[in-house]
């Protein structure tokens, strides 16, 4: 593949910062000649309006056309890098003065290479590190159709689909007619890549922030991943069985309180909308089965039906579920997790799991209709078409479970720590109390003063010692008693 020396050397100023990267590839090949002569074109207007609501304001970007390298013409061709969101203007003035490419030597119409430019875009604007590449296409590779289009178009599929670089994929399909000397069009396509998993969660956090739905109103396609979060679940009606209390929250999740001090709960029948969240895809056909996971133990969940059938986007089903949590792993009311929550609810984080497998995915007709208005008598892209080994997909709903412990088991360990350290002051307060013990030396009544722990000797009238008294906190021995020696305990 060659690129553009240009595009290398501003690749670069893309750094590894806590920063998103951007690199925004704009065509202009042949086929987009309308889209520069139309005095009433928004192309470049577009461009500028993206650019700005992608970015953040410490973001880096690479602004870069378009078309099919060749010899003398290398593509892409970087137009601007910089760290930093640029302003409007400055924009405008890299924008404007861009036209279509002709081939070298020629006045031909340059060709596309769609595939060229993202490989180009994530191998050497971004140089391998996770960031969002951009695309601005009318969907055609190639204006006089030559014999390597389908080759460029697979190339560009595989890409998509089949490389790992890449782990989400959107297309924005917008109405933008337009007219030029040569050609006429009545739409355009912007595709966002996020190349690793830190780039999707860029383009994850950017769609949840509405900057972008300020300027491209229509929703995105989504072209990849097609096995995760194909579907949604949304609780319609909980039925509350003994021992647990299930409510949905504002944002959809089910939370379920339980008593720790109940039984285990029983089964709740739960009834679902079971949504497609994988527009424009309409899932033609899927068997489903659940589970239910909490504290590392996972429960089936048994659903009715266990399978979908021409589930479009936007139309959801109805489901029934005979859900119970999995509680043999939860903490025990004498746990530490229980007593520093005693009183209050600790919340544990679950989920439910749903899988599709033998998953049938075709194109919606509402989609295919807006694509041929929008681009009238051309074929419907490859990149389009579900690879035919994404046949099984999941998705999560997450659960918050509130387990409710009582104040019992933490009083009663507060009073035995109570009842443990009176004791052990009882026992502190004999070790180091003074006694007073009579003994009997010779005939001779003596008070011998002591304490727990002591051995104190015993002498006769001579200065001799005769015996050894120990002390305990239990009571008195005489040890050592010398043969011959008269020496007794008390009187």
């Amino acid at each position: 593949m060659k690129v553009s020396s240009a595009l290398l050397a501003y690749a670069l100023c893309v750094p590894a910062a806590h920063a998103a990267s951007h690199v925004f590839l704009v065509q202009n090949s042949g086929w987009m000649e309308p889209f520069y002569t139309d005095p009433r074109s928004p192309y470049k207007a577009l461009v500028t309006e993206v650019v700005q609501a992608a970015m953040a304001p410490d973001d880096a970007l690479v602004l870069a056309a378009f078309n099919q390298s060749l010899p003398g013409a290398p593509s892409p061709r970087a137009l601007l890098a910089q760290q930093g969101k640029p302003d409007r203007t400055r924009l405008r003035n890299v924008l404007n003065p861009l036209e279509v490419a002709r081939k070298p030597n020629s006045t031909a119409l340059a060709d596309t290479d769609l595939g060229e430019a993202v490989g180009a875009a994530i191998d050497t604007a971004l140089g391998g590190k996770p960031g969002l590449v951009w695309l601005f296409t009318n969907n055609r590779n190639s204006p006089n159709n030559d014999q390597a289009t389908a080759r460029r178009n697979r190339e560009f599929y595989q890409l998509i689909h089949g490389g790992k670089a890449i782990g989400k994929a959107l297309a924005f399909p917008l109405k933008m007619p337009v007219q030029g000397a040569q050609y006429r069009a009545g739409g355009l396509m912007v595709y966002v890549f996020a190349v690793q998993p830190q780039g999707v969660r860029e383009l994850d956090a950017l769609l949840a922030s509405g900057r972008l739905r300020q300027v491209i109103t229509e929703p995105p396609a989504r072209l990849k991943p097609l096995d995760q979060d194909t579907v949604r679940l949304v609780p319609a009606r909980v039925e509350n069985t003994p021992g647990v209390r299930y409510a949905v929250l504002p944002d959809g999740r089910l939370r379920a309180e339980l008593d720790a001090a109940a039984p285990a709960p029983g089964d709740a029948r739960i009834t679902w909308r079971i949504e497609n969240a994988i527009y424009p895809y309409t899932i033609s056909a899927a068997h489903i089965d659940a589970q239910a996971a909490l504290a590392g133990h996972v429960k089936p969940v048994r659903l009715e039906p266990d399978h979908v059938r021409d589930l479009a986007p936007g139309k959801p089903q109805t489901l029934a579920s005979s859900l119970g949590l999995p509680v043999a792993n939860l903490p025990g009311k004498w746990s530490l997790a229980a007593l520093r929550s005693a009183g209050s609810a600790q919340v544990l984080p679950g989920r439910i799991e749903v899988r599709l497998a033998d998953q049938q995915l075709e194109l919606s007709q509402a989609f295919r209709q807006r694509m041929a208005e929008l681009f009238p008598g051309d074929p419907l892209p490859d990149i389009f078409t579900p690879p035919e080994s994404l046949q099984a997909a999941r998705a999560t709903l997450p659960v918050e479970v509130r387990l409710q412990y009582g104040a019992g088991p933490l009083m009663a360990l507060i009073g035995g720590a109570f009842a443990l350290l009176g004791a052990t002051g009882a026992l502190a307060l004999a070790a180091t109390r003074g006694r007073k013990v009579v003994v009997t030396v010779d005939g001779e009544q003596r008070t011998v003063r002591t304490k727990a722990g002591a051995r104190t000797p015993l002498f006769n009238a001579a200065g001799d010692q005769v015996a050894e008294l120990h002390t305990t906190l239990f009571g008195h021995t005489l040890a050592n008693v010398r043969e011959g020696a008269n020496v007794r305990l008390g009187r």
